[in-house]
């Protein structure tokens, strides 16, 4: 069966206050195509469809109708799995419908381990079974045990993450033996495994569970014929194997982003061998950072609108000058030309440079979760105090988003 694994779509994500609807649709067409061109059988799609738990119109309307596309393209099934940037409840709302298109959305784990086993059958008799795990909450791995100490309490978490995994595939190799065939397994997974890769501004969201930092570096169950992952926006194996991989986000999430190959994993699978290799994934906008002292940025500046370059752009100035002025030229320069200013960052001089344990950041340079988290570190409070506040917030950020979506 050929099988295309994407995650971390992230729609409605915006950078610098800037929408990106344009390149979301861009890369949802693009894929349609692909698929069709290709003739993908299976489209596993490994968690944060959208960027919020209340993702705006524009958003859920791209989702919907690349969904719609797909249920006329040669794709047999599509598997979804919530991630920890999507709202569970809202994907699964229209659950029962989109599994009359072959559409299988699994927001919240099962009370059966079996129901979180998805049975896709093929045009040649190569059927395969998916395990799809999507992320797992706080409500979904109870945490007790009176006086533990936060490592005690992270073994209790990964040791309750690896045995629910445990569950589903023992429930998967029970259908198969119902079904009197050496069907292929896929499990399907969005978390954090202890030792991968991430890139400074990627946007990847640090997870708490129980007041823990929530990393995987347990076992997954090893009958497994490919693993497929999301949460982490660089593509990549892990363990140095094949089988288990990252596909890492199709579109960057930042400007460091912006010189990453981006890419989708197409999986060959049989009964006797498994084939993985990377699709590279378009470029729907330039986006480029520009180093250096102000003569130098205003001649890459100059040659990139020579170019005809539609580029957003950070700017890294290296050299000293006052603020205001420094903006003003570089804004001046961009003015006549398609290009947008998003960002622009300036060096601290030698001495306050030196005076200081880190580089200075402003609001720019941090989430409103980033925010939020240095705020709670600053004070001196209990790990079910700091719980019950992430909560509160997360549920002020959820109405603010709710007031968005209502005036688009």
């Amino acid at each position: 069966m050929r099988i295309l694994h994407t995650s971390d779509w992230h729609l409605g994500h915006r950078l610098y206050g800037r929408n990106r609807y344009d390149e979301f649709a861009a890369y949802l067409n693009w894929l349609v195509d692909y698929i069709a061109e290709q003739e993908i059988e299976l489209l596993l799609v490994a968690g944060d469809i959208f960027d919020t738990t209340t993702p705006g119109n524009r958003a859920l309307e791209l989702y919907y109708r690349f969904l719609h596309r797909i249920s006329n393209s040669p794709c047999r099934a599509v598997v979804i799995i919530a991630g920890n940037h999507d709202s569970p409840t809202l994907l699964e709302a229209p659950k029962d419908l989109l599994k009359q298109f072959d559409v299988h959305v699994t927001g919240t784990p099962a009370t059966e381990p079996r129901d979180q086993v998805v049975y896709i059958p093929g045009l040649q008799g190569d059927d395969l079974l998916v395990c799809a795990v999507p992320f797992l909450r706080d409500r979904d791995i109870r945490l007790a045990g009176a006086g533990e100490s936060q490592e005690e309490k992270a073994a209790r978490m990964e040791k309750e993450i690896e045995r629910h995994y445990q569950q589903v595939y023992a429930a998967a190799m029970e259908i198969r033996e119902e079904r009197g065939k050496p069907l292929p397994v896929i499990g399907m997974g969005h978390l954090f495994m202890t030792g991968a890769k991430t890139v400074d501004g990627d946007g990847v969201r640090d997870v708490y569970v129980g007041g823990l930092q929530q990393t995987f570096g347990g076992r997954f169950p090893e009958g497994m014929t490919y693993f497929a992952l999301g949460h982490l926006h660089l593509a990549q194996r892990v363990g140095g194997g094949e089988t288990i991989r990252y596909s890492g986000a199709p579109l960057p999430m930042g400007f460091n982003e912006a010189r990453k190959a981006k890419v989708m994993l197409q999986v060959e699978c049989d009964r006797e061998k498994l084939q993985v290799h990377e699709v590279p994934v378009p470029a729907f906008r330039e986006l480029h950072i520009l180093k250096g002292e102000l003569p130098e940025l205003l001649l890459e500046i100059a040659q990139l609108k020579e170019q005809g370059s539609t580029a957003w752009l950070e700017i890294r100035h290296q050299g000293v000058m006052e603020a205001g002025a420094l903006r003003q030229q570089l804004y001046d320069a961009v003015d006549d030309s398609d290009m947008s200013l998003l960002r622009i960052r300036t060096s601290l001089h030698l001495k306050t440079a030196l005076a200081q344990e880190y580089e200075a950041q402003s609001l720019d340079d941090l989430s409103v979760d980033e925010v939020f988290e240095r705020c709670l570190q600053s004070v001196d409070l209990g790990d079910d105090e700091r719980i019950e506040l992430r909560d509160c917030f997360q549920e002020i950020l959820s109405s603010m988003h709710m007031q968005d979506r209502r005036s688009e």
